[in-house]
């Protein structure tokens, strides 16, 4: 059985998921943890729980995603996983830093521990995660999904009646419209899909009010 973490994080409302099965194993999605008190509520989580962190990983290369890596590294020495085609975003947090919140970075940049492609698995304890790239909201957006449990981590690709941005570095309006209608017709409409931002939703909800159904 698969038990989800979520914890809403910075002056975006990032959510990171802290994923752990029966073998206390789990994996760290999207670390966004910005403000002290958010990182303090990741770490004691996996400790209260007695939690073996394995994996670090990252649905896609914007800063607000990324704000705890260094926390996850210091008290796990874990590094971030992420898709290949966002290398250039991992590599610019602090110029995303500069444009978003405009001022200097004081954060440390945890180096990219790997980049993965679409042919990659995700695994821990007695769980594995299907990597499916969503491009659109950047050029590397993927979605986490492990098929046994309906589960899908979507990022910011597909929201709860809605979709990403587009207007960022990487983004494409038409390709995240061929993602969402790629993942809305392949996914089964049972899968609970979680977001990088806002409340969880499903294949079949979104298959009958998302507004960008269709275009």
């Amino acid at each position: 059985m698969i038990h989800v973490q979520r914890i809403e994080c910075n002056m975006f409302g990032e959510n990171c998921y802290i994923v752990s099965d029966d073998t206390l194993e789990c994996v760290i999605i999207d670390c966004g943890a910005f403000y002290d008190e958010e990182r303090r509520e990741v770490v004691d989580y996996i400790r209260r729980k007695n939690l073996n962190p394995v994996r670090l990983i990252v649905t896609h290369g914007h800063l607000d995603h990324n704000f705890g890596n260094n926390t996850v590294f210091d008290n796990f020495g874990l590094k971030p996983e992420v898709s290949i085609e966002d290398k250039e975003l991992m590599e610019n947090l602090p110029g995303q830093y500069m444009m978003f919140l405009r001022r200097e970075m004081k954060i440390p940049v945890i180096p990219v521990g790997r980049y993965f492609t679409e042919k990659d698995k995700i695994t821990f304890g007695t769980h594995t995660f299907t990597i499916i790239p969503v491009p659109g909201h950047s050029k590397g957006s993927v979605m986490f999904y492990c098929e046994e449990e309906g589960l899908a981590f979507s990022g910011d690709t597909l929201f709860c009646g809605g979709i990403g941005r587009t207007d960022l570095q990487g983004g494409d309006y038409d390709e995240i419209l061929r993602s969402l209608k790629y993942v809305l017709n392949n996914l089964p409409e049972n899968t609970v899909v979680l977001p990088g931002h806002g409340p969880k939703t499903t294949i079949g909800d979104e298959l009958r009010t998302n507004p960008y159904v269709g275009m």
